[in-house]
């Protein structure tokens, strides 16, 4: 039987990122062959992570990174389960790599995103894997936009990281470009302007104002300005170009753009685990069927 020294278990740890005690075990069950080690605990981290996939990650953190000439971006949101792994410094190293990674590699989509080598030779979906056998949560890389500016491009991460902004400005400055991204963050609107708020969106806000209207009463051509005014003010509600600036409410952010002779030409706003159904425990059901299993 080999020896197997902490040296040995050192340099496995930093190949796998595996527990020490993992590292350990795998040696002896190799019998101090580090690939053999290193097969064994790819194959035990496979397993723990495919058992956690099916565990909903609403949790997590947005990560952006912009080329030093401003001119392409990348912002992604990378999932975990709990916001105490949102904090970890692996978890957190990792989703600022992989956005540099989308930064530099322009991948199409998420699985080829996953297929990326890191600066350690192992692929993206490999470094998931393994971190996921360390901490034992599930984490997931949910989406990405890489952007190619017509101006330059500005950030601006809140909230610990939960609600990242990248935005295109052409004109103005980067003071300007900082305030822009940080009233994104804050009012959180669903497109540039009202032509480019989805057609059923407008049409389920058109259909509420409706029936409002038809409860009002009111003659039909009244209630039919009451309606077009409804929809206007949620389209200016709802678009950047249309609310108040949130430095001076008495400018709306188009006059702003105006004023400073500047135009947003895009922006993307990511909210972590926005859209997703987080999954709520029922502590007394849970404790009435272990009580009924225990019968």
């Amino acid at each position: 039987m080999a020896e197997i020294t902490a040296s040995m278990v050192k340099t496995l740890r930093e190949k796998t990122d595996a527990p020490m005690m993992e590292c350990k075990k795998a040696l002896t069950e190799a019998n101090g062959d580090m690939e053999r080690a290193e097969e064994i605990l790819r194959v035990k981290l496979g397993s723990k992570a495919s058992k956690a996939a099916s565990r909903i990650t609403a949790e997590g953190v947005v990560a952006v990174q912009i080329s030093a000439d401003g001119k392409t971006g990348a912002i992604v949101e990378m999932n975990c389960e709990t916001d105490f792994v949102a904090k970890n410094e692996d978890f957190l190293a990792l989703a600022a790599g992989i956005a540099q990674l989308v930064l530099d590699k322009a991948p199409a989509d998420v699985a080829a995103v996953s297929a990326l080598p890191m600066a350690d030779g192992r692929t993206v979906e490999e470094t998931r894997a393994a971190l996921v056998g360390k901490i034992g949560e599930n984490m997931s890389v949910r989406r990405f936009v890489r952007t190619a500016a017509k101006g330059k491009l500005a950030s601006y991460i809140h909230g610990g990281a939960r609600i990242g902004v990248l935005i295109d400005l052409e004109g103005g400055d980067e003071a300007l470009a900082r305030d822009l991204a940080m009233h994104i963050a804050a009012t959180k609107p669903i497109a540039l302007s009202k032509e480019q708020v989805p057609a059923e969106v407008i049409a389920k806000e058109r259909s509420i104002a409706e029936q409002k209207a038809a409860e009002s009463g009111k003659p039909a051509e009244i209630a039919a300005k009451m309606v077009e005014g409804a929809v206007q003010k949620y389209l200016k509600e709802v678009t950047l170009l249309g609310q108040p600036f949130v430095k001076d409410d008495k400018t709306t952010v188009e006059q702003l753009l105006k004023n400073r002779q500047a135009k947003v030409d895009s922006f993307t706003l990511y909210v972590v685990g926005e859209g997703i159904e987080k999954k709520q425990d029922d502590f007394a059901a849970e404790v009435a069927a272990q009580v009924a299993a225990a019968r």
